[in-house]
């Protein structure tokens, strides 16, 4: 057994991030069998392979650690020994594994082993021969445990999205959907073409030494590649919402709901009543009114309201960030053409038509898919312009749907109706999945 110093180890840029989960096991695993497996390091002390089992035993205090040592020529072929201990492993996500992929296609050209686009792998154009024959994209495949089809995908995946977009993605279960993350990799296609055309045209001002001409195709550069970056941000949130909503409206079946205790009594609700449940507030009467308006939050996230004969509610704009309003096909322009509050987009979800308006400029997400019915309507607006914990404002109760989403989602709902079955049903709803009573915080009818 050979064992080297922990602080003479060099860790490379570039690596994958560590799993505190996977150093805790491990250091439980070390602490009670020691170590099992040693870390590969190559000529020079740089770290191939172990930097979790080097973290645990580092913060378990230990001086020294077991290793193996391979011999590399240089830094690029250390860094491809690096590369293929980690394709090895199961556990790799679909982002992290398209990267590795993209990166190990890089250096094998840059080092003379991969096959260019239109040659021959076996001999260069002038017939030179090639020797070892560069690897063709099926081969890497191949290697790699892939088709070349699934391959090449994940390569566009590393290669399109927008580096920062990456960032957000890694530790999500984004960063696991081979389809989801393609969908990013070619959202904003006419924007990263433009940003790699004034790139291109950059460089050659350059070498024409054109300062002018170098800094405005660099500026226009630029300014595509955030477009760019925009566009997969809102793929990303949509495509996150989807998820969400339909974990929601996953948990949200029958067989869910029975398994919570006996259902508390409800007293029935009057004109005036305020409800507390739990974080969540029900107002019983008009919520047009300067009563319901005054229990508000100022900085609520989202209002969801359903399009109604008595429409008074254009203040909702003023409370709310977005507010979005649910109606029939067609009724959505005759409410926009009638009503204040500034238009953005309509969407058409299922059967209902969605106006979403806001006093900010807001950019349409892409078209949910397999999103159907109001409660997974309401779930996917939530989860799209809301955070944990934010207000979202329901001055329609219907079902309770907003109410029991707001619930299931970690939101805080404070929604009315003047309609007291509405109230009842919705405390009903809330009461029979929670378990909870609802709380009369005061009667004010008089």
């Amino acid at each position: 057994m050979s064992f080297i110093a922990i602080d003479r180890v060099s860790i490379q840029p570039n690596r994958r991030p560590l799993n505190d989960r996977k150093v805790a096991e491990l250091m439980q695993s070390i602490k009670a069998n020691g170590l099992l497996n040693p870390i590969t390091i190559d000529q020079n002390f740089n770290l191939i392979a172990g930097l979790h089992r080097l973290t645990a035993c580092r913060l378990l205090g230990l001086e020294q650690i077991e290793y193996r040592i391979i011999t590399c020529e240089d830094v690029d072929h250390a860094r491809l020994a690096e590369i293929d201990e980690n394709l090895i492993r199961n556990e790799l996500e679909v982002l992290e594994r398209s990267e590795l992929w993209l990166e190990r296609d890089q250096i094998l050209e840059r080092i003379g082993l991969r096959a260019q686009s239109g040659e021959n792998q076996y001999t260069k154009k002038g017939g030179e021969s090639i020797s070892p024959p560069g690897k063709t994209t099926l081969q890497l495949a191949q290697e790699a445990g892939y088709n070349k089809r699934t391959y090449q995908l994940g390569k566009q995946i590393a290669k399109n999205i927008d580096p920062e977009v990456k960032e957000v993605i890694k530790k999500t279960p984004v960063a696991k959907s081979h389809s989801t993350l393609l969908k990013i990799a070619r959202a904003g296609s006419k924007e990263r073409e433009q940003a790699e055309q004034a790139e291109q045209k950059a460089q050659e001002a350059k070498r024409q030494q054109k300062q002018e001409e170098m800094e405005t195709q660099a500026k226009l550069a630029a300014e595509a590649r955030i477009k760019l970056k925009e566009q997969q941000l809102i793929v990303l949130q949509s495509s996150t919402a989807q998820k969400q909503a339909k974990q929601c409206i996953k948990s949200a079946k029958p067989q869910v709901e029975k398994k919570i205790n006996a259902t508390p009594i409800l007293p029935r609700a009057e004109l005036g009543d305020e409800w507390i449940l739990d974080k969540h507030l029900i107002y019983c009467d008009d919520t047009a009114e300067d009563k319901f308006i005054g229990l508000l939050p100022s900085n609520a996230a989202l209002a969801i309201a359903t399009l109604s004969s008595e429409w008074n509610h254009d203040y909702l704009i003023n409370e709310a960030h977005v507010v979005a309003v649910l109606a029939c096909e067609g009724h959505i322009q005759d409410f926009c053409a009638r009503h204040r509050m500034p238009f953005r987009f309509e969407w058409v979800l299922g059967e209902l038509y969605v106006g979403i308006y806001s006093q900010a400029t807001i950019v349409k997400p892409e078209k949910p898919v397999d999103i159907e019915g109001v409660e997974g309507i309401v779930a996917y607006l939530i989860s799209l312009y809301t955070n944990h914990d934010n207000f979202v404002i329901a001055p329609f109760l219907g079902h309770g749907e907003v109410l029991i989403a707001c619930e299931r989602m970690g939101r805080i709902c404070f929604a009315g109706d003047k309609v007291t079955e509405n109230v009842d049903r919705a405390i009903a709803r809330w009461q029979k999945w929670t378990g909870q009573e609802a709380k009369r915080e005061k009667h004010c009818y008089t």
